[in-house]
């Protein structure tokens, strides 16, 4: 069988043009798929462009190489297909018939073939995700094989190919294959998860909650857990921050649980289009609250945004986890932040986003949980965050920061044992357009800059920050004052207002003027009645 025409490079596709193409195949499938159905059929398909675009191109670098070492057209060809020199580089294989060059030239389909049968552009498709899921073990069971359902329309999925076959997603040079199809991966998320609403939440936190809380951690090395993991944003931020720390990526391991298969799907090939380790999400997706499954795994750093006040929970009394009292049947918040606690290690340290509710409620017993977990002197900092962050729900948030150990230490060079900060950030961020906020560069490092000032971490004797309390905006308090407040721990109770900045004028002369103010603006409404009462009296009332 003579070897296949090789197809010459193409110049990757800058970023916006992904983008556009990304969005012009979405809307292609709109109108005949429902929300779910696309953005899986979509997202599947993207990523295997992208690891047969990746492939071509590690595939050319070799032959660069063996070609530029004299080795002969034969010799290339005998070597060019050894696993190991794509797999020790971070790149999948691709057999031939799940290589995109071959899916574009069949993308109206395949003809019959002798005794073989045509074949629609959906049935090679799957043929191509079981190539490629057979042979890579790290993405088994990981890629969706729907393409050849009754619901999908083969000639628009033509059309998808074609269209995809115009954009290259590829490493760039010395970038990362973060740089390009990781980021347009997470554009993606995150307008799946707008388009979706309330579901879209399920799967997507907002980038500039997931660095808040990754910059506050500062993970840098062992294990990071995410128990509720959604398409895994809170790994691709940890490892993108210790890249751009220059440490090791590898100094981390990954764990994660994520409940739902489309979601656990969606994570597995975000991890893998990154270039992280993506076995610590588990052979399956599963229930944490049903089965913990890194049960005997204790975390470096946890970091999680659990589904808001869900009603209905796999709930055992006798769960071990709950070591600070049994969470209410009607509300899973309590339950998700102790299974937090219970999975840190000494020494650990989390970050969790939760309904603005929880730092407050009474009801059903919580009140006396969050009681023994503040006495229990396990949180370091609460953080208020302002309101539409999140384009599915409405509901306020904030972020808990739990320490196992807040004394001089790792962690810091400030003992803050018995005490909390408090940090009012609701007055932060701007408006993304009229449904949606962001946290700016700079106000995502105000909030971690406050907490490692606090703390006395390495990081803020770098910058040589020191903390002090800003009236409006963060106040470190001792557990007397938080029990003295019944337990409460929203930030505006404790950060008191901002201080009004003092315009110069002398406070006898400002009483002065303001009285005149007052007592001309007096004169004037007695003048308007009398005009007002005038007029009336022209008419018969």
């Amino acid at each position: 069988m003579p070897p296949r025409k090789r197809q010459e490079p193409s110049a990757p596709s800058t970023m916006k043009e992904l983008k556009d193409t990304l969005w012009k195949a979405a809307d292609r499938l709109r109108g005949s798929l429902s929300a779910n159905q696309y953005k899986d059929v979509i997202l599947g398909l993207v990523f295997l462009k992208y690891v047969s675009d990746a492939y071509d191109e590690r595939r050319e670098t070799i032959r660069t190489e063996l070609m530029a070492e004299d080795y002969d057209e034969e010799q290339v060809e005998d070597l060019i297909d050894d696993p190991e020199e794509y797999q020790g580089y971070g790149v999948f294989v691709v057999p031939p018939n799940a290589q995109w060059a071959y899916l574009a030239e069949y993308a109206k389909g395949k003809p019959a073939e002798g005794s073989e049968p045509a074949k629609p552009p959906g049935q090679l498709i799957d043929e191509a995700m079981d190539a490629v899921m057979q042979t890579n073990p790290a993405l088994q069971g990981t890629l969706p094989r729907l393409y050849n359902k009754d619901n999908i329309d083969q000639r628009r999925l033509g059309e998808l190919i074609d269209l995809f076959n115009s954009a290259r997603f590829s490493r760039q040079g010395e970038h990362r294959a973060r740089d390009l199809m990781g980021e347009v991966y997470e554009y993606f998320l995150g307008n799946f998860a707008r388009s979706e609403g309330k579901r879209g939440g399920e799967f997507f936190t907002p980038p500039s909650v997931v660095r808040v809380i990754v910059e506050v951690l500062e993970p840098s090395r062992g294990r990071v857990y995410d128990p509720c993991c959604g398409s895994g944003g809170m790994f691709v931020q940890t490892e993108k921050f210790i890249y751009e720390h220059k440490g090791d990526p590898k100094d981390i391991a990954i764990y994660g649980q994520e409940s739902l298969e489309e979601t656990w799907r969606m994570a597995k090939m975000n991890l893998a289009i990154h270039g992280i380790d993506n076995k610590g999400l588990g052979a399956r997706w599963g229930d944490t609250f049903a089965r913990d499954q890194h049960a005997d795994v204790q975390m470096d750093y946890v970091m999680a945004n659990p589904p808001f006040n869900i009603k209905h929970w796999s709930r055992n009394t006798e769960d071990p986890r709950w070591k600070f009292g049994v969470p209410p049947v009607t509300n899973a918040n309590y339950a998700w932040i102790q299974h937090i606690l219970y999975k840190l290690a000494p020494g650990g340290s989390a970050g969790v986003v939760m309904a603005n509710g929880s730092m407050s409620s009474n009801s059903n017993g919580e009140g006396a949980i969050r009681a023994q977990i503040v006495e229990a002197d396990l949180i370091s900092c609460m953080v208020a965050l302002p309101t539409q962050l999140f384009r599915s729900t409405g509901i306020p948030v904030c972020v808990w920061f739990f320490a196992k150990d807040k004394r001089v230490g790792k962690g810091g060079a400030v003992d803050r044992s018995g005490e909390v900060l408090f940090i009012d950030a609701r007055e932060l961020g701007y408006m993304v357009d009229r449904a949606e906020r962001a946290l700016s560069d700079e106000d995502m490092a105000k909030i971690a800059d406050t907490y490692h000032a606090w703390r006395g971490t390495r990081s803020a004797a770098q910058k040589h920050l020191a903390y002090e309390d800003v009236p409006g905006f963060c106040k470190s308090v001792g557990l007397p004052d938080i029990k003295a407040a019944d337990y409460a721990l929203t930030p505006g109770r404790y950060v008191g207002a901002a201080e009004i900045e003092d315009d110069g004028e002398p406070v006898e002369d400002k009483i002065q003027r303001l009285s005149k103010e007052l007592l001309s603006a007096f004169d004037e409404s007695v003048r308007l009645e009398k005009i007002v009462r005038e007029q009336l009296g022209r008419f018969d009332v």
